[in-house]
Formats: C-alpha cells, structure tokens, sequence
C-alpha cells in the first residue's frame, strides 16, 4: 500500500482530480451526470444541509488549543450496494452506482474536513485510498475475513498526526463471526505530548445474534483500554457502525461500567427490531404481536456457548467496560427535530428495512467534544425517501465530531466535572 507524506492539497484541486481535467475524456464522463434529469430531481429534494451544533459550556479556559475532528462513516459496500437490491427499492439506479458514489461521499469527506477518518463497509479501498492520499491523509484498511469483500479503513492527515502503533482484529480467532476492527494510537506531530487511541468497528448486524454483538464489543473495549494505558492513559475514540440502537442494552453497556446479561432477552440486545421504518415514522402499527411474543419467549434463553461469546467464559454472566465512554452526539445538546431524549441523532441510517440510530463515536476521559455535524431530521429523510441519494453517497451519514484536550487532566474525574458544568 503506496503512502503519501505531501502537503494536502486544496478541496478545489482535489475535486478537480475526481472529476478529471476539463481537456481529459472524463470531463465528458463528469458532464453525464449535470442532465436535465437530475436538474429535474434535484427540485424536488428537500433541505439537505446539515450544520454544525457547538457545545454550550462556561468552563472552554480549560480546553487547550490542540483540536482534532474525527468522523465515522459507513459508506455502503458497492456489493452490498447491489446484493441487497430489495433495501433499495426506493432510490434511483444512478445513485447506486460505485463511480457516482464515490464522488459523492470524497466531496461529503472533504467538506468535513477531518483530521481523522473512520470508514466501515469498504470493498473499494484502494478508490479512496488514491483520492485520499492527493489530500495528504495516510491510510490502513483491514479486511473481513471469510467470503467477505468489504472491511474497515481508518485515514489520518500526515501533517497533523504520526501513527505510533496499530493493530487490526480479526474476531475469527475468538469464535466471534468475519467481522474486523482497527485500534491506532496516534501522536500530534506539533505537540509531541498529545496523544489519541482510536478504535474503528463495524459490529456484525445480525439482529438475533446479540452475544456475537457484545462480545465483539467487549474485545475493541478490553484492547482499546491495553493500548491506551501502554501509551500513558491515552485518551479514546471509539468510532463504528455497531449496529445497536440508542434504546438497546448495548448502547446501556458502552455509558455503564457492566451489564447482566441474563436480564436481557440475547436475542434483541441491539434493539433493531424496532426500527423499521413503518415503526418509525408512524404509519402504522406492526401486525402480528403474538408472533412476535413467542419469538421473543423462544429466544431469551442463553446458551453456554451464547454467554461464553458475550462474556468470554460460560462462568460468568457479567460483561465488564473497561474504559469510562460517553458518546459525542449525546454530549452536545441539538435540535429536538434531530435527536431524541437521551440526545442521540433520530436517524444515522435509512433504508426500505430501517430507519435509526447504529452509528456512534465514543469518547473516553481526558477529552471533550466541541461541536458535532447534527444529522437530518426525520421529515427529511422522510421526504427523501431512502438513502443513497443525490446529495449522500450511502444508507448512512457520516458522524462528525471535534474533540479537545482538557489542560491538565490526569484524574478520571475532570472529563465529568467538565461536561457537568
């Protein structure tokens, strides 16, 4: 894998790389896509525009200046795209195809502007990983194991941070299914003393299989937590697609230091069930409750080798957090017509089957975010109809969060008494 160490770029030349020069035959290529037609669509899509939302605190003295932005983003694997044709129904062709997507989502990157770049889904790494590197990011990608084609990629601007260690996970190895993630511990080139661990997952979505979920899970926390205190208590970010909505007993594990699992049903620990989007948006009730009792009464029982997956031996039926983690999103207060109670975004993904939250960025002590890139509300996307679409480049949004140092932190209590104020 070619790495490259130049300055990066401006978006403008950038863009002008993804289109093609003007005199080149893909100018004619670019051309195709500004029809009549998608004139024509383009009046009909609604406010797209998301904005970013700034922590509301009295006590920013305390932050230092060296800031980073981190997003995740699961950009929809191209076979994915078109092996799961039926969660798709609703959006036209055109946006399914990988060379609009592409486009697409580097402009989404490059409007954001991160230090650091968390993708999940990823079977075109290489397509990024050229688009990315004219930026000045350096990149790693891992794999899914098994008959996969798709896996996850972390990127990071080379002026800005150093990797000084990285590591990636191949949840084969311990029992837990082809999903894979990556742990790197960075280091600010300009402030040797600034260090950030990030973690990057995609969580196997079977919504049945909930102790494959958490103990995949358990794993990213318990190696996160190893690389951060070798490197001096680093502070984390966890990004990733984990497939575990804001109301699920996982989402409970990550804010909580354990979790019972026998006080759970395993067989809806992610909370997706209750996702669709007919759900969602109200149109109606779901049918058939008493078939969905059973199947709840049918799968709440554990097995030994369900807890052993879970919890990492069949003598214990506790998961323990070894790191103290706070989602971004929940931490910095956005409108009610994109969040809900607890403060998570309504929606991070829409397709025919769902409508929700799975995607997150978890942050550990000794930083706080500043502000976050709000999500859409539900009307819109309503109206949109289904992601992909004109304007966004998969069945999800990017989540976009910038963090910063508080001065001084040594004890695990600052991050709280920071955010508390």
């Amino acid at each position: 894998m070619g790495c490259c160490l130049r300055a990066a770029p401006s978006s403008s030349f950038l863009l002008a790389c993804i289109k093609g020069p003007a005199n080149s035959k893909s100018s004619s290529y670019s051309r195709r896509w500004y029809n009549p037609v998608r004139r024509k669509s383009s009046l009909l899509i609604p406010d797209t525009d998301r904005q970013w939302v700034t922590a509301d605190n009295n006590r920013t003295h305390l932050l230092s200046e060296e800031r980073f932005t981190v997003v995740s983003y699961n950009i929809l694997g191209d076979r994915n795209a078109f092996k799961h044709w039926d969660l798709y129904r609703n959006v036209p062709s055109i946006y399914l195809k990988w060379d609009y997507r592409k486009r697409v989502i580097c402009e989404e990157l490059i409007g954001l502007n991160p230090d650091i770049i968390c993708l999940q889904e990823v079977d075109k790494y290489f397509d990024v990983l050229n688009l990315m590197e004219k930026a000045g990011y350096l990149g790693s990608y891992k794999r899914r194991t098994g008959d996969y084609a798709d896996g996850c990629a972390m990127f990071w601007k080379a002026d800005k941070f150093q990797l000084m260690e990285g590591e990636s996970i191949e949840f084969k190895q311990y029992g837990l299914r082809d999903n894979v993630a990556q742990v790197s511990v960075f280091e600010m080139r300009k402030a040797k003393s600034r260090r950030i661990l990030v973690g990057n997952i995609h969580v196997l979505y079977n919504p049945r299989r909930g102790d494959v979920k958490l103990g995949q899970i358990r794993f990213l926390l318990s190696r996160a937590s190893i690389l951060s205190k070798k490197w001096g208590n680093t502070p984390v970010v966890l990004a990733g697609d984990y497939n575990s909505t804001p109301q699920s007993a996982i989402y409970t594990f990550f804010s909580s230091s354990e979790l019972n699992i026998m006080l759970h049903d395993r067989g809806d620990l992610s909370g997706q069930k209750n996702c669709r989007p007919t759900q969602a948006l109200g149109i109606r009730r779901e049918q058939g409750s008493l078939f969905l009792w059973m199947d709840r009464f049918l799968h709440s029982s554990w097995t030994n080798e369900e807890i052993k997956s879970a919890t990492g031996g069949t003598d214990s039926r506790v998961v323990r957090n070894p790191l103290k983690l706070r989602s971004s999103y929940a931490m910095v207060k956005g409108s009610a017509e994109t969040r809900s109670s607890n403060g998570e975004p309504l929606a991070t993904s829409y397709h025919s089957k769902f409508l929700g939250t799975v995607d997150y960025l978890w942050f550990s002590d000794g930083i706080v975010p500043t502000k976050v890139m709000d999500t859409l509300p539900i009307n819109v996307l309503k109206n949109i109809g289904g992601l992909p679409c004109q304007k966004f480049g998969s069945d999800h949004l990017p989540l976009a969060s910038e963090f910063a140092f508080i001065q001084g932190s040594k004890d695990e209590n600052e991050t709280s008494n920071f955010l508390i104020s």
